[in-house]
C-alpha cells in the first residue's frame, strides 16, 4: 500500500511538471499570440520529454537532460520540415533517424531515455502541409516548452534525488571492510555476516537501481564505477566463503593482507562518497594495496603449507585481486587518471580512451544482429517507416498518430505487442467515445476546451502511467481531443480520426513485431550464452597453459571456431593490447549481458526457461577473463614435474571440455568435477610452485561451479539459484 501511495505520489509530481510546462506554452501562444503552429510544438514539447520519454534521474538531473536534448530535437524539426516535401523522402528521412536514436540507447540511460521524445519531433515536422515557412515557428514553440518544462521540473515539486550508485558501492565496502577485519581476528564461521554480505551483493545489482542511476553508459565513468560494482560483488561473496570458515591458526601472511583489504575498502568507501573529481591514489595503510599482493606472494615462495592453507590464501588472494580491481575502477570512475603499475592494462583498457573512441567501441560491438540493441532499433526504424509510408499514401487525418502508436505500443516480443496493442484499442475506443460526446456537448466553445485541458492533462498524465496501455490511450485521446478543438474547429469525426489512427498504427507495430524477431530476448538469449560459453572455453585452456608453460607458449589468443592459436594464455598481444581470445570472450560477454537484460523485462518463461540460471552462465563468462588477467603473473614453472603440467592440461580441459557442452545446454546439465592436484604429485611440487597451482586449481572449481549452477537441475532437485558461494561476477548483471 504504502509502495502505491508512494508511486501515485511520484507520478502525480510528474504530472504537474508537464501539465505547467504544457499550460505555460500553450495558452499564449495560441490564444494571445495566436500562432497555432508554435502552440502545437509548445503543447507536444513537455509531452514528448515529460511523457513518452522515461528520463532518468531527479528534477534537475531531468531538467538538465530536457536542456541538452533540445538542440538535437531542433535538428530532427529542421530535418522533418524539410523532408516533409513527399512521402519518399519523409520514409526514408524516418528510416534513418528511428534506426539512429534507437540504436543509441547502447551509448546510455539518458540517450535511451531521451530517444522515443526526440523520434516524436522528427514525427511531428514531417507531415504534411510541406510549409518550411513554418519553421521559425515550430522551433520557438520548441524551445518555449522544452525551456518551461525543464523550468517545472527543476522547481515545482522537486523529487528527491535518487543516492548515485557510488554511494551503494561505498556502503558495500564499508560492511567489506567490517567483515574483513572480522575475519583477521579470528571470530570463527560466521553465518549472519555471510548472509549480510550476500543481500549486500544483491543491492549492487543494477536491476535494483532506477534506469538513470544505472552505470550503463560508453563513457570512462560508467565503465569504470560498473567494473567496480562487479568488482565488489566478488570481494563480497569472497569474503562471505572466508567468513563462513574457520580461520587458520598462525597464517600471519593472510592476516596482513585481509588487514590491507579492510584498509583499501574503507578509504575507497570515503572517496567514493566524497566524490571528488581527482580521487588519486588510494592508500590501504603505510603501502598500496598492490604491493602488500606483491608481498602476499613472496610469501607463499617459503616452507610448503597444508593444503586447506594453500586453498584459503588463494581465497584470500582472490579478495584482495578484488579490492585492487574496485580501488582502481573508483579512482578511475572519480576522475583519477593513475598509473595502473603491476596491474593487468587489459582489464583497464578503457583509462586511457577518449569519449569519442569508447563510443565507437560500444557501437561497433552492436552492429551485429545478435544485438538485442541492433534488433530493437531495426524493428521500430522499419516499423515507424512502414507507418509514414502507411500514413502518406493513404492521406490519414493526423496521421502522425499511426507513428505514434507505432512508437508507444511496440514491444520487444510480438506477444507482449500483441497484449499493449489489445488495452490500447480498447482504451482508444473508449477514449473515442467519450471525445465523440464531448465535441458534440461542448459544439464550438472554445472557452469550454481551455478550461478543461489543464484538469484533463493532470488526470491523464497520472492514471495513464499507472494504468498501462488502455488508460494511457483512452484518456490521451481525450486530451488530444480537448487541445485541437481549440486550434480550428472539431467535430466528432476527430475522434473517429484518433481511433483509426491508432488502430492503423497498432496493426503496424503488431506486424512488424511478429516479422522481426518476435521472440525478442527469448530467442537470443541462447544463442548468446552459448556464443560467450563457446569463446570462453579455449580462453580456460589457455591460462591454464600459461601458468604452468609461461612465456613459452607464447602470445596469441583463442579463434572464432574454439582453437587454441600460439600461446593463447597470455592476456595481451605482443603490442600490449588484449589478445584475440581476451577480445573475442569480453565482447560476447557484453552481448550476452545486454541480451540478459531485456530478458528479464520481457514476459515470465516456460518453467523449463526460468529454471536455468543464466546469470551463473554470465559469472563463468567474466570469471574466465579475471582468471586469464590474474592468474599469469609469472614466465613459466621451471623444474615442475611433468605429471603436474599433465594434471593442469587435463583439468583446464575438463572445465573446457564440460564449457563447450554447456554450450549446447543439454536437457540434463552439466556436471562437472575438476580432478583435484593428487597428494603423492604435490609432495613433489617446490614449495614456490605450489601456491600457483593452487590458484588455477580453485579458479577451475569455480568455474566448474558456474557450469552446475547454469544447467537445468536434475528431477527431484532444487532449481539453481544464485548464492553467495556461487562467487558473483558478472560485469554487468541486471538480475
Amino acid at each position: 500500500m504504502a509502495e502505491g501511495l508512494s508511486a501515485m505520489a511520484r507520478t502525480g509530481r510528474h504530472a504537474a511538471h508537464v501539465t505547467a510546462a504544457t499550460a505555460a506554452g500553450f495558452y499564449p501562444a495560441l490564444h494571445l499570440l495566436d500562432r497555432p503552429v508554435a502552440g502545437i510544438y509548445a503543447l507536444f514539447t513537455p509531452i514528448a520529454f515529460g511523457i513518452l520519454s522515461p528520463l532518468p534521474g531527479a528534477g534537475r538531473e531531468r531538467a538538465a537532460t530536457v536542456l541538452r536534448a533540445v538542440p538535437a530535437a531542433a535538428v530532427l524539426v529542421v530535418l522533418g520540415t524539410v523532408l516533409a516535401v513527399g512521402t519518399w523522402p519523409a520514409v526514408a528521412g524516418m528510416l534513418a533517424v528511428g534506426f539512429a536514436l534507437a540504436f543509441g540507447s547502447a551509448c546510455g540511460p539518458r540517450i535511451a531515455g531521451a530517444a522515443p521524445g526526440l523520434q516524436l519531433f522528427y514525427i511531428l515536422a514531417c507531415f504534411p502541409p510541406y510549409e518550411p515557412g513554418t519553421l521559425p515557428q515550430r522551433l520557438v514553440g520548441l524551445a518555449v516548452g522544452g525551456a518551461f518544462l525543464a523550468l517545472a521540473e527543476a522547481v515545482l515539486f522537486p523529487d528527491a534525488p535518487e543516492p548515485p550508485y557510488r554511494t551503494r558501492i561505498a556502503d558495500a565496502l564499508d560492511l567489506a571492510a567490517r567483515a574483513a577485519s572480522g575475519v583477521v581476528r579470528g571470530e570463527g564461521p560466521d553465518p549472519g555476516t555471510a548472509a549480510r554480505l550476500g543481500a549486500a551483493g544483491r543491492e549492487l545489482r543494477l536491476s535494483r537501481l532506477p534506469a538513470g542511476a544505472r552505470p550503463t553508459g560508453a563513457g570512462r565513468t560508467d565503465r569504470a564505477l560498473a567494473q567496480a560494482g562487479a568488482a565488489t560483488r566478488r570481494l563480497l561473496d569472497q569474503l562471505a566463503l572466508l567468513a563462513g570458515h574457520a580461520p587458520a591458526p598462525g597464517d600471519t601472511a593472510s592476516a596482513e593482507l585481509l588487514r590491507g583489504i579492510a584498509a583499501s575498502c574503507a578509504e575507497t568507501a570515503a572517496a567514493l562518497r566524497r566524490g571528488r573529481r581527482r580521487a588519486g591514489r588510494v592508500l590501504a595503510g603505510p603501502q598500496l594495496l598492490e604491493e602488500l599482493v606483491a608481498d602476499f606472494l613472496k610469501s607463499r615462495t617459503g616452507a610448503p603449507a597444508p593444503r586447506a592453507v594453500l586453498v584459503r590464501r588463494s581465497t584470500v588472494l582472490t579478495a584482495a585481486v578484488s579490492a585492487v580491481t574496485v580501488r582502481t575502477a573508483a579512482s578511475l570512475a572519480l576522475g583519477g587518471r593513475e598509473r595502473l603499475y603491476g596491474l593487468p592494462r587489459e582489464q583497464f583498457w578503457y583509462a586511457a580512451e577518449g569519449p569519442a573512441r569508447l563510443t565507437a567501441v560500444r557501437i561497433r560491438g552492436n552492429l551485429t544482429r545478435r544485438s538485442v540493441v541492433f534488433q530493437n532499433a531495426l524493428r521500430t526504424a522499419l516499423g515507424l517507416a512502414l507507418a509514414r509510408l502507411v500514413a502518406g499514401s493513404l492521406d490519414l487525418s493526423h496521421g502522425f498518430w499511426v507513428l505514434l502508436a507505432v512508437l508507444t505500443l511496440g514491444r520487444t516480443t510480438a506477444g507482449a505487442t500483441w497484449s499493449a496493442v489489445r488495452a490500447a484499442a480498447a482504451g482508444t475506443l473508449a477514449g473515442a467515445f467519450a471525445a465523440g460526446l464531448l465535441i458534440v456537448g461542448a459544439g464550438g466553445s472554445s472557452a469550454v476546451y481551455a478550461a478543461l485541458l489543464v484538469p484533463m492533462m493532470l488526470v491523464a498524465f497520472t492514471l495513464g502511467p499507472l494504468g498501462g496501455p488502455a488508460w494511457g490511450q483512452g484518456l490521451f485521446t481525450l486530451v488530444v481531443a480537448t487541445a485541437f478543438a481549440q486550434i480550428a474547429p472539431v467535430t466528432w469525426r476527430l475522434a473517429e480520426a484518433r481511433l483509426v489512427d491508432v488502430l492503423t498504427g497498432s496493426a503496424i507495430g503488431l506486424l512488424c513485431g511478429l516479422l522481426a524477431w518476435p521472440a525478442g530476448a527469448r530467442a537470443e538469449i541462447r544463442y548468446a550464452m552459448s556464443g560467450l560459453l563457446r569463446a570462453a572455453a579455449p580462453l580456460v585452456r589457455a591460462t591454464a597453459t600459461a601458468v604452468t608453460e609461461g612465456a613459452g607458449s607464447g602470445k596469441g589468443g583463442a579463434g572464432e571456431n574454439g582453437t587454441v592459436r600460439s600461446g593463447a594464455g597470455r592476456s595481451t598481444a605482443a603490442d600490449g593490447s588484449p589478445s584475440p581470445g581476451v577480445r573475442l570472450t569480453l565482447h560476447r560477454l557484453r552481448i550476452a549481458e545486454a541480451a540478459y537484460a531485456q530478458y528479464r523485462t520481457e514476459p515470465a518463461p516456460d518453467a523449463a526457461e526460468a529454471a536455468r540460471d543464466w546469470l551463473a552462465v554470465l559469472d563463468h563468462g567474466s570469471r574466465t577473463l579475471v582468471g586469464a588477467y590474474w592468474l599469469p603473473r609469472t614466465d613459466g614453472m621451471p623444474g615442475l614435474p611433468p605429471e603436474v603440467r599433465r594434471w593442469a592440461r587435463e583439468a583446464a580441459e575438463e572445465v573446457a571440455a564440460a564449457t563447450v557442452r554447456a554450450a549446447g545446454f543439454p536437457s540434463d546439465g552439466v556436471r562437472v568435477r575438476p580432478a583435484p592436484l593428487p597428494p603423492e604429485v604435490a609432495e613433489r611440487v617446490p614449495a614456490p610452485l605450489l601456491a600457483p597451482l593452487t590458484d588455477v586449481e580453485v579458479w577451475l572449481r569455480a568455474l566448474a561451479r558456474d557450469l552446475e549452477a547454469g544447467s537445468p537441475p536434475e528431477p527431484g532437485d532444487q532449481p539453481a539459484r544464485y548464492t553467495t558461494a556461487s562467487h558473483s561476477s558478472a560485469s554487468a548483471d541486471l538480475a
